[in-house]
């Protein structure tokens, strides 16, 4: 039985959209899916970015995806204790749906309650998730300091 994954990340910057690529690239390679669903490479680019037909299906075009997932990845990028609100949304989505959430998060540091309460798997390792087994969603708790 293979997943439908849902990548939440932000890709603003060089760092992000470089670590966005092995996250995609990592899942990619893992057995158990069936299919990414990257918002990097769904920005429907026949409309003017960010002009009002651009939003409307960006946002509904996400929303769809995320309705269709079995799991969402979060990656989590913190610049000092701030995430990516978009993300975030994303993330909170996925939690009131029921979806379970593996969250990547390479920097060490604390996590934000809210994420780090409702997560499913902690993950900060990105070749990690070529082996994580979607299929059975283990548990893997953050243990370090919550904020």
């Amino acid at each position: 039985m293979s997943k439908n994954v849902y990548l939440a990340s932000p890709f603003f910057d060089k760092e992000q959209i470089e670590r966005v690529e092995r996250v995609e690239k990592a899942l990619a390679a893992n057995q158990t899916l069936s299919s990414v669903f990257s918002p990097r490479e769904h920005q429907h680019e026949e409309f003017e970015m960010f002009g009002p037909e651009w939003r409307v299906a960006t946002y509904n075009g996400d929303i769809e995806a995320i309705n269709q997932a079995d799991v969402m990845v979060a990656v989590i990028d913190y610049v000092g204790q701030e995430v990516d609100p978009g993300t975030a949304w994303e993330f909170g989505y996925a939690v009131a749906k029921n979806i379970p959430v593996i969250v990547v998060k390479e920097k060490a540091g604390a996590l934000n309650l809210m994420m780090g309460m409702p997560l499913t798997a902690y993950i900060t390792d990105i070749s990690d998730l070529e082996t994580y087994d979607f299929d059975a969603t283990p548990k893997i708790e953050f243990s370090g300091e919550i904020f």
